[in-house]
């Protein structure tokens, strides 16, 4: 039944793409049609539209999502690789073959006709169109669901189209400043013509009230597969936007938002034998079963894909890049690693300080294939992870911070340290930080908790940090980037700058 779902989500990912030419708004005659025929074939059999959100979805998952050929061109988790590059947390080790050379040159981000500032813009975008199309086959931004089905589907397209603009901002605009800075064009529909840039505030606002609606639409949804947004996916998604934007108000919500992710879901923190791969005596794995960050029904993750054979993946894909023990890029020539500054700055009873081998600092007991050979995976049924429980405790702990909430904050650091040192002495030195120092530990711990997850980025933008490239970098390494420096965000490409000619209005 799953394989049959695919099939059609496939299908359906057709529709979306033949609609969307290189300029992502350009109206064409059969994209109407198209919809109108969805529209009216849905009356009759309402699965096609559950089959046209999970073409969204696979376009997450799926090669060539941002419009090209590329080998780093595979939906969200390549972009991960772009963050944690951007962020100088993940090291490009090698270029023998040299994808991601000119990310980690930073060279990317001050060339708008590349393909690499290209892909992301493109990928969003047709998320959003996607989201769009779905929301005008259910009536439309505004419109009322007679029933509960559709009344999810439509959470579902609201959040996905939120999430998209949210990578978008922070991509392709410094962040959040006064609100009055023009950063993206706004489509809340497939027909509305070519759009000038935004100011952030209603990019922000947008993303804002898509989400507040995507929460009430999802009320009662119980979803079939991790890889569907659900109410508490909405939520996170509203919590990184709202500790994006970072106002007084915006971090009060924050914290209701994380408090209620991690203490009313069914997800929980990680275990030492899950976290890192552990051995005995023989040089023998122990937990390969529990370990890996490999398997969508980890107990943390709350959003994430079970990556099939049907689907076809191999070496274009996040496991291709990164995982030694896949068929891959990090096998053969390119590995990524952390970066040595990084790795020096896990303390020595940290587990996690173990999920990297010391002479190379590759995250070869963080993340593996369960067989553990050496390039072996070839067609990658390990699993992607979008989004777990972990990152709300440390967003609570940074939220509550920022709101002088320090010992609750400091509260929430160690509930995640407490699964993470090997003796509570271990993590009693945050009961002594204060100030700025305590706001330094938790962007920390959230650079070590979620490496190689695309979060730190996120996390440098937000909390406006400057970035020193470790000793390991083979580009740039020991200098400085600030969170707002040239080098940390792309530009808006030259394809939609020649497609949009109001664009900068």
């Amino acid at each position: 039944m799953k394989k049959q779902l695919y099939t059609i989500a496939l299908a359906v990912l057709t529709v979306i793409a033949s609609s969307c030419q290189e300029d992502f708004l350009e109206e064409q005659p059969n994209q109407q049609l198209s919809l109108e025929q969805l529209r009216e074939a849905a009356k009759t059999d309402p699965s096609l539209l559950t089959a046209f959100v999970d073409g969204i979805y696979s376009t997450m998952y799926q090669s060539g999502t941002g419009g090209t050929t590329n080998h780093d061109d595979f939906g969200q988790k390549g972009y991960d690789i772009y963050a944690d590059m951007l962020s100088s947390d993940m090291v490009l080790a090698g270029t023998t073959y040299g994808w991601y050379s000119n990310i980690a040159r930073y060279q990317a981000t001050k060339d708008f006709t590349v393909n690499a500032a290209y892909q992301p813009w493109r990928y969003y975008y047709r998320i959003i169109f996607g989201a769009n199309s779905l929301i005008e086959l259910l009536g439309g931004n505004d419109a009322t669901q007679t029933d509960a089905g559709r009344t999810h589907l439509m959470g579902q397209a609201k959040a996905l189209r939120a999430y998209a603009y949210f990578y978008l901002t922070q991509f392709y605009s410094t962040g959040y400043g006064n609100g009055s800075e023009k950063i993206l064009p706004i489509y809340n529909t497939t027909t509305v013509p070519a759009q000038p840039k935004s100011t952030a505030a209603e990019v922000y606002e947008f993303m804002v009230k898509d989400l507040d609606a995507a929460i009430v639409a999802l009320q009662g949804f119980n979803r079939t597969a991790k890889l569907q947004v659900d109410q508490t996916v909405a939520k996170g998604l509203l919590s990184y936007v709202l500790a994006a934007r970072g106002t007084q108000a915006d971090l009060q919500r924050v914290v209701t938002l994380t408090n209620e992710i991690v203490a009313t879901t069914p997800y929980r923190i990680l275990n030492p034998n899950e976290v890192v791969a552990q051995f005995d005596a023989a040089g023998q794995i122990t937990n390969r079963t529990t370990a890996g960050f490999n398997n969508v029904a980890s107990p943390s993750w709350i959003w994430g894909v079970d990556l099939l054979p049907a689907y076809g993946l191999n070496l274009i894909s996040w496991w291709g890049q990164v995982d030694v023990f896949t068929y891959s890029y990090a096998w053969a020539g390119d590995p990524k690693s952390i970066d040595k500054s990084l790795y020096d700055a896990i303390r020595t009873g940290d587990i996690r300080k173990g999920q990297f081998i010391s002479t190379n600092l590759q995250p070869r007991n963080k993340f593996f294939a369960p067989n553990r050979v050496i390039g072996q995976q070839r067609q990658v049924e390990t699993d992607y992870v979008y989004m777990r429980l972990e990152e709300f405790v440390l967003l609570n702990a940074e939220a509550k911070a920022k709101l002088g909430q320090e010992s609750l904050a400091k509260d929430a650091l160690k509930t995640l340290l407490s699964k993470r040192m090997t003796t509570a002495a271990d993590y009693l030195y945050v009961d002594a930080l204060s100030g700025q120092a305590l706001l330094n530990e938790i962007h920390l711990q959230t650079r070590i908790e979620l490496w190689g997850e695309g979060k730190s980025y996120l996390s440098l933008k937000r909390n406006k940090r400057t970035v020193t490239r470790g000793t390991n970098h083979l580009f740039e390494a020991g200098n400085s980037f600030a969170w707002n420096s040239d080098e940390l965000t792309f530009e808006i490409p030259q394809a939609e700058i020649l497609n949009n000619p109001v664009l900068s209005e």
